[in-house]
């Protein structure tokens, strides 16, 4: 990343609540076509979370510990605040002299923009505005909510009108958060009276359907984007008597991850503009 910073507009996408073993299930049987062609290899990274929550592992995220691979490390890490003793901080990692990675890319000269999803991204008190009020720009609505089944295509509606606003000498910084995952998921099969992995799963096949727009309009602009895209934690169905997440739990900790270069023209613009307020700092 510390060559792209500048050049190269920035992408980062948590897929909240999304398991490692459903995304690894749907990508290897062909359910998650889009996904499969932007993923590098096909496959999503197996790896493990800094935290079993929404907004721990954000905040853990923004200041460089993105979710670690599962084999022995030491694992170098993309971008790293600076400070004394690190030993994950290596020569290719991005060191920003900053608290977090959205101060650190707005130094750097990046127009920062969040378009959040679940309720720690919400603005309604002032823990949510916590994580989207460190950004220049941040975006909610409780149609990109959970109990929205529409909550993905209504962010890129914005994400649409927000994307050619931006100077166009200046980078982006582009995050999603996306909230399809997240229980309540049960609109997303048919029939469903409760939600369930199979639910779960569903409602990944719907943020599929739709996750080439994203990539289309990150690279809207005629820069080439450098995309992180993560769960931010995955989230129990009743595996040994738990259900949801905050939990220690193998389901809960481990995640998918990947990281790849996408270039304009890539993937190809469909959509159309919506409408709705902003919150801006």
């Amino acid at each position: 990343m510390k060559d792209l910073v500048g050049s190269h507009d920035l992408l980062f996408v948590t897929l909240d609540t999304l398991r490692y073993d459903v995304a690894a299930e749907l990508v290897a049987a062909g359910r998650t076509p889009a996904l499969a062609r932007a993923l590098p290899g096909g496959r999503w990274q197996r790896r493990h979370s800094p935290a079993s929550f929404t907004y721990a592992a954000h905040q853990a995220f923004f200041a460089g510990f993105l979710p670690t691979p599962t084999a022995p490390g030491p694992h170098p890490r993309l971008f790293a605040a600076a400070f004394p003793g690190s030993e994950t901080t290596g020569g290719d990692t991005w060191v920003f002299d900053a608290p977090e990675v959205v101060s650190g890319l707005a130094a750097a000269g990046y127009h920062t923009v969040c378009v959040g999803g679940v309720g720690f991204f919400n603005h309604r008190s002032p823990l949510g505005r916590v994580l989207p009020g460190l950004f220049a720009e941040s975006h909610w609505e409780s149609e990109f909510g959970v109990t929205a089944p529409g909550c993905f295509e209504a962010q890129l509606d914005r994400i649409a009108t927000v994307v050619p606003t931006v100077p166009a000498d200046r980078p982006l910084f582009l995050f999603v958060n996306v909230a399809a995952m997240h229980q309540p998921n049960r609109h997303y099969l048919p029939g469903a009276a409760a939600d369930s992995r199979d639910s779960h799963a569903a409602a990944l096949e719907y943020v599929d359907r739709h996750i080439g727009r994203l990539f289309a309009l990150a690279t809207a602009r005629g820069r080439p984007c450098l995309v992180l895209i993560c769960a931010d934690h995955g989230t129990a169905y009743g595996e040994d008597g738990h259900t949801g997440h905050r939990v220690a739990h193998e389901v809960v900790w481990t995640v998918p991850y990947a990281e790849f270069v996408i270039e304009p023209g890539q993937w190809e613009l469909s959509g159309t503009a919506a409408t709705g307020g902003s919150f801006h700092d």
